[in-house]
């Protein structure tokens, strides 16, 4: 997959790709919904297949205080794109400028004389340009009269709207499995191992320290997790339990993190970029009145943690 970050002065050879417009944030059921169609008119097209997406995400841009929300970072983003065969990521800036635009303006600047796209995929609830003042109908007209061709593609529900939304809210309530049903997917937190206070490896459980910051913050407690390490000499997929929170146990004012402890894993990780499977929610983050008591609590979480994993 070619990953295109400058679309000011981009490769001819890079453009002219059937693509889907959006955030993607996530890359759920319905995201996938509206890249199966563009992944439809490419191959009518004789055309690469495209996304479109932004980075920072627009909402990041607008309100850069609010609390964290996306569901997960530009390389995350990056590996499931990869995995449902996209070749060319258009990752536009969104910047001022770019706010800016009308939806006149960005379908002639970016679609067609930046990106040269023939053909755009979009959810029905896509909204483009200055002030959102543009919608799929207003897509429709502008790909009439400039040439390229616009898909709808029809919001995906199930029991409950496939959305971000109700994907942050699942995560925020400790059910992964619901929040993995309307993904398509396993809820994941990439990025590279940091150094921590090692305490883990004086309690006999060695842990894999990530950052969650920029996250949406699912809810803090101990989980069965699947791991991939993405690279180096322990590249492969391994079992294991995490626990995102604040460590009560060693302060008040801890940034939230994930730590997680592979099962049957001896090496070092540290830079490393893992990922992060949530499968099961295990039990809340606990305060103990001593290491031995927390320490026979991770035992409980492990041994719980082998038994679903083995049949999940």
């Amino acid at each position: 997959m070619r990953i295109i970050r400058d679309t000011l002065f981009i490769d001819p050879n890079d453009r002219g790709a059937a693509a889907a417009i959006g955030n993607f944030d996530g890359v759920h059921l319905g995201h996938q919904s509206v890249i199966d169609l563009a992944r439809k008119a490419a191959f009518d097209a004789g055309a690469p297949l495209g996304v479109m997406t932004f980075e920072p995400h627009p909402r990041q841009f607008f309100a850069p205080d609010a609390p964290a929300f996306r569901l997960m970072n530009a390389e995350a983003k990056v590996h499931r794109l990869r995995k449902l065969g996209v070749q060319k990521l258009y990752e536009v800036p969104f910047n001022a400028a770019l706010a800016k635009l009308s939806p006149r303006e960005f379908a002639v600047d970016v679609i067609m004389n930046r990106l040269g796209l023939v053909h755009v995929v979009v959810g029905e609830d896509f909204y483009f340009g200055a002030k959102r003042a543009g919608d799929v109908n207003t897509l429709r007209e502008l790909g009439d009269e400039l040439g390229f061709g616009v898909t709808v593609a029809p919001l995906l529900s199930f029991e409950e709207e496939v959305s971000s939304t109700n994907i942050r809210n699942a995560l925020a309530d400790g059910r992964p499995q619901d929040a993995a049903r309307m993904l398509g997917h396993l809820h994941r937190i990439e990025g590279p191992v940091i150094r921590g206070d090692q305490r883990g490896r004086d309690l006999g459980y060695p842990t894999a320290n990530m950052s969650i910051t920029g996250l949406h913050q699912p809810k803090l407690g101990v989980y069965a997790v699947k791991v991939d390490v993405l690279e180096g000499p322990h590249a492969g997929s391994y079992n294991g339990a995490a626990s995102i929170g604040v460590r009560p146990m060693f302060g008040e004012d801890n940034v939230p993190n994930i730590e997680t402890f592979i099962f049957d894993f001896k090496g070092d990780l540290y830079g490393t970029h893992l990922s992060v499977a949530l499968v099961e929610y295990l039990r809340p983050e606990l305060k103990f009145d001593g290491l031995d008591a927390l320490i026979t609590q991770m035992d409980a979480d492990c041994q719980r943690a082998r038994e679903i994993l083995r049949n999940a």
